[in-house]
Protein backbone atom coordinates (compact mmCIF):
# COMPACT_ATOMS: atom_id res chain seq x y z
CA UNK A 1 0.00 0.00 0.00
CA UNK A 2 1.58 3.10 -1.21
CA UNK A 3 -0.01 6.51 0.50
CA UNK A 4 0.28 10.38 -0.09
CA UNK A 5 -0.60 11.98 2.85
CA UNK A 6 -0.95 16.07 2.85
CA UNK A 7 -2.01 18.78 5.86
CA UNK A 8 -1.76 22.25 4.88
CA UNK A 9 -4.42 23.28 7.52
CA UNK A 10 -2.48 25.09 9.26
CA UNK A 11 0.64 26.96 9.40
CA UNK A 12 2.86 23.72 9.33
CA UNK A 13 2.90 22.26 5.76
CA UNK A 14 3.45 18.46 5.58
CA UNK A 15 3.80 15.92 3.26
CA UNK A 16 4.58 12.32 3.28
CA UNK A 17 5.09 9.05 0.90
CA UNK A 18 4.69 6.08 3.09
CA UNK A 19 5.51 2.07 1.68
CA UNK A 20 3.07 -0.56 3.51
CA UNK A 21 3.09 1.83 6.57
CA UNK A 22 6.78 2.67 6.24
CA UNK A 23 7.67 6.23 5.67
CA UNK A 24 9.61 6.73 2.53
CA UNK A 25 9.99 10.61 2.46
CA UNK A 26 8.80 13.39 4.66
CA UNK A 27 8.61 17.44 4.06
CA UNK A 28 7.75 19.37 7.03
CA UNK A 29 8.02 23.37 6.90
CA UNK A 30 6.78 25.48 9.78
CA UNK A 31 6.68 29.15 8.16
CA UNK A 32 4.38 31.48 7.24
CA UNK A 33 4.33 31.15 3.26
CA UNK A 34 1.37 30.51 0.76
CA UNK A 35 0.87 26.83 0.82
CA UNK A 36 -1.36 27.19 -2.63
CA UNK A 37 2.43 27.40 -4.01
CA UNK A 38 4.65 25.28 -1.86
CA UNK A 39 2.28 22.58 -1.78
CA UNK A 40 3.09 20.89 -5.33
CA UNK A 41 6.33 21.36 -5.39
CA UNK A 42 6.81 19.84 -1.96
CA UNK A 43 4.68 16.38 -3.29
CA UNK A 44 6.78 16.29 -6.40
CA UNK A 45 9.69 16.30 -4.29
CA UNK A 46 8.53 13.68 -1.48
CA UNK A 47 7.61 11.47 -4.59
CA UNK A 48 11.05 11.72 -6.70
CA UNK A 49 12.49 11.29 -3.07
CA UNK A 50 10.60 8.15 -2.83
CA UNK A 51 11.15 7.27 -6.30
CA UNK A 52 7.41 6.59 -6.97
CA UNK A 53 5.26 8.47 -9.63
CA UNK A 54 1.49 9.41 -8.99
CA UNK A 55 0.48 5.90 -10.71
CA UNK A 56 2.18 4.24 -8.03
CA UNK A 57 0.27 5.74 -5.84
CA UNK A 58 -2.89 3.48 -3.98
CA UNK A 59 -4.17 5.91 -1.48
CA UNK A 60 -4.45 9.71 -1.13
CA UNK A 61 -4.69 10.98 2.88
CA UNK A 62 -5.52 14.51 3.96
CA UNK A 63 -6.24 16.48 7.18
CA UNK A 64 -9.70 18.14 6.33
CA UNK A 65 -9.49 20.55 8.93
CA UNK A 66 -10.28 22.42 11.40
CA UNK A 67 -7.62 25.16 10.77
CA UNK A 68 -6.64 28.09 8.44
CA UNK A 69 -10.22 28.10 6.19
CA UNK A 70 -7.45 28.73 3.06
CA UNK A 71 -5.04 26.22 4.11
CA UNK A 72 -7.85 23.56 4.68
CA UNK A 73 -9.61 24.38 1.41
CA UNK A 74 -5.72 23.74 -0.41
CA UNK A 75 -5.33 20.24 1.07
CA UNK A 76 -8.71 18.95 0.42
CA UNK A 77 -8.91 20.63 -3.01
CA UNK A 78 -5.49 18.85 -3.71
CA UNK A 79 -6.47 15.71 -2.39
CA UNK A 80 -9.54 15.69 -3.73
CA UNK A 81 -8.54 16.24 -7.32
CA UNK A 82 -5.28 14.14 -7.12
CA UNK A 83 -7.50 11.06 -5.39
CA UNK A 84 -10.24 11.65 -8.56
CA UNK A 85 -7.50 11.70 -11.63
CA UNK A 86 -5.79 8.62 -10.18
CA UNK A 87 -8.77 7.05 -9.39
CA UNK A 88 -7.72 5.75 -6.38
CA UNK A 89 -9.57 6.10 -2.51
CA UNK A 90 -9.14 8.97 -0.19
CA UNK A 91 -9.19 9.25 3.19
CA UNK A 92 -9.93 12.25 5.57
CA UNK A 93 -8.86 12.74 8.75
CA UNK A 94 -9.53 15.96 11.49
CA UNK A 95 -6.74 17.77 11.62
CA UNK A 96 -6.89 18.11 15.90
CA UNK A 97 -6.55 13.99 15.91
CA UNK A 98 -3.26 14.42 13.65
CA UNK A 99 -1.75 16.59 16.12
CA UNK A 100 -2.92 15.08 18.97
CA UNK A 101 -1.20 11.40 17.91
CA UNK A 102 2.17 12.94 18.85
CA UNK A 103 0.95 12.41 22.20
CA UNK A 104 -0.15 8.99 21.64
CA UNK A 105 1.72 7.26 24.43
CA UNK A 106 1.03 10.01 27.20
CA UNK A 107 -0.92 8.30 29.57
CA UNK A 108 -3.97 10.71 30.42
CA UNK A 109 -6.30 12.86 28.25
CA UNK A 110 -4.51 15.00 25.22
CA UNK A 111 -6.11 18.27 24.39
CA UNK A 112 -4.78 19.52 20.94
CA UNK A 113 -5.71 22.58 19.54
CA UNK A 114 -5.49 25.39 17.17
CA UNK A 115 -5.87 29.50 17.65
CA UNK A 116 -9.10 30.63 16.10
CA UNK A 117 -8.31 34.32 17.23
CA UNK A 118 -10.28 36.73 19.47
CA UNK A 119 -9.33 33.90 22.56
CA UNK A 120 -11.34 30.93 20.85
CA UNK A 121 -9.30 27.70 19.79
CA UNK A 122 -10.10 24.95 17.79
CA UNK A 123 -9.56 22.53 20.37
CA UNK A 124 -10.12 18.05 20.43
CA UNK A 125 -9.73 15.81 23.61
CA UNK A 126 -8.21 12.51 22.88
CA UNK A 127 -7.34 9.41 25.29
CA UNK A 128 -5.11 6.69 24.17
CA UNK A 129 -7.07 3.00 24.70
CA UNK A 130 -4.75 0.55 22.95
CA UNK A 131 -2.51 2.65 21.05
CA UNK A 132 -5.07 4.17 19.39
CA UNK A 133 -7.04 7.76 20.01
CA UNK A 134 -10.43 7.76 20.71
CA UNK A 135 -12.36 10.88 20.69
CA UNK A 136 -13.49 12.17 24.41
CA UNK A 137 -15.86 15.01 23.77
CA UNK A 138 -16.47 16.24 20.06
CA UNK A 139 -14.08 18.77 18.21
CA UNK A 140 -15.34 22.70 19.23
CA UNK A 141 -14.59 26.15 17.90
CA UNK A 142 -14.83 27.55 21.39
CA UNK A 143 -13.73 30.19 24.01
CA UNK A 144 -10.31 28.63 25.43
CA UNK A 145 -11.22 29.74 29.29
CA UNK A 146 -14.16 28.23 28.84
CA UNK A 147 -13.09 24.85 27.29
CA UNK A 148 -10.08 24.76 30.23
CA UNK A 149 -11.98 25.61 33.25
CA UNK A 150 -14.51 22.36 31.90
CA UNK A 151 -10.91 20.37 31.65
CA UNK A 152 -10.42 21.31 35.20
CA UNK A 153 -12.52 18.98 36.12
CA UNK A 154 -11.34 16.29 34.43
CA UNK A 155 -9.18 13.61 37.40
CA UNK A 156 -6.31 13.33 35.69
CA UNK A 157 -3.41 14.81 33.65
CA UNK A 158 -3.93 16.75 30.47
CA UNK A 159 -1.42 16.67 27.79
CA UNK A 160 -1.67 20.15 25.70
CA UNK A 161 -0.63 19.85 21.90
CA UNK A 162 -0.27 22.49 19.86
CA UNK A 163 2.15 24.40 17.33
CA UNK A 164 0.04 27.62 18.94
CA UNK A 165 1.22 26.42 22.58
CA UNK A 166 3.60 29.90 22.65
CA UNK A 167 0.41 32.16 22.56
CA UNK A 168 -1.96 30.19 25.79
CA UNK A 169 0.75 28.37 27.52
CA UNK A 170 0.37 31.07 30.34
CA UNK A 171 -3.27 30.91 30.60
CA UNK A 172 -3.34 26.77 30.54
CA UNK A 173 -0.65 27.27 33.60
CA UNK A 174 -2.72 29.75 35.11
CA UNK A 175 -6.30 27.71 34.79
CA UNK A 176 -4.76 24.18 35.80
CA UNK A 177 -1.42 24.43 37.42
CA UNK A 178 0.05 21.47 37.44
CA UNK A 179 -2.58 19.52 36.22
CA UNK A 180 -1.66 20.62 32.85
CA UNK A 181 1.93 18.82 31.28
CA UNK A 182 3.62 20.02 27.81
CA UNK A 183 5.30 18.38 25.18
CA UNK A 184 9.09 19.16 23.94
CA UNK A 185 8.53 21.86 20.81
CA UNK A 186 9.52 18.87 18.30
CA UNK A 187 6.38 17.30 19.32
CA UNK A 188 3.83 20.19 19.14
CA UNK A 189 4.44 19.81 14.97
CA UNK A 190 1.68 17.84 13.17
CA UNK A 191 3.55 15.79 11.01
CA UNK A 192 1.76 13.89 7.46
CA UNK A 193 3.04 10.29 8.45
CA UNK A 194 0.80 10.58 11.26
CA UNK A 195 -2.14 10.96 9.17
CA UNK A 196 -1.44 8.19 6.85
CA UNK A 197 -1.46 5.87 10.43
CA UNK A 198 -4.51 7.20 11.67
CA UNK A 199 -5.99 6.62 8.24
CA UNK A 200 -5.57 2.64 8.73
CA UNK A 201 -8.92 3.03 11.25
CA UNK A 202 -10.75 5.17 9.02
CA UNK A 203 -13.01 4.37 5.80
CA UNK A 204 -12.77 5.85 2.43
CA UNK A 205 -14.87 8.72 1.61
CA UNK A 206 -16.63 9.80 -1.88
CA UNK A 207 -14.47 12.09 -3.63
CA UNK A 208 -17.04 14.03 -4.91
CA UNK A 209 -18.81 14.26 -0.98
CA UNK A 210 -15.67 15.13 0.51
CA UNK A 211 -15.73 18.98 2.27
CA UNK A 212 -13.60 20.66 4.79
CA UNK A 213 -14.49 20.77 8.20
CA UNK A 214 -14.49 24.11 9.02
CA UNK A 215 -16.09 23.80 12.61
CA UNK A 216 -17.43 27.51 12.23
CA UNK A 217 -18.29 29.96 9.21
CA UNK A 218 -15.75 31.99 7.94
CA UNK A 219 -16.08 35.44 9.27
CA UNK A 220 -17.16 37.38 5.93
CA UNK A 221 -19.72 34.68 5.52
CA UNK A 222 -20.68 35.22 9.46
CA UNK A 223 -21.36 38.49 9.33
CA UNK A 224 -23.14 38.26 6.04
CA UNK A 225 -26.37 35.87 7.10
CA UNK A 226 -26.42 38.27 10.17
CA UNK A 227 -26.83 41.36 8.35
CA UNK A 228 -29.49 39.56 5.94
CA UNK A 229 -31.18 38.00 8.83
CA UNK A 230 -31.37 41.13 10.83
CA UNK A 231 -32.96 42.77 7.69
CA UNK A 232 -35.29 39.54 6.91
CA UNK A 233 -36.87 40.77 10.53
CA UNK A 234 -37.23 44.01 9.46
CA UNK A 235 -39.29 43.50 6.25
Amino acid sequence: MKVLAMDTSNQVMSVAVLDNQQIVAEITTNVKRNHSVRLMPAIDEAMKEAKMTPADLDQIVVAHGPGSFTGVRIGVTTAKSLAYSLNIPIIAVSSLEMAAFNGLYFNGRICSFFDARRGRVYAGLYKNENRQLTAVRDEENVLFTDWLEDLKKQDEPILFISNDLHIHKDNIKAVLGEQAEFPPDFLAVPRASALAQIAQTKAAEDVHALTPNYLRLAEAEAKWLEKNQEKRSHE
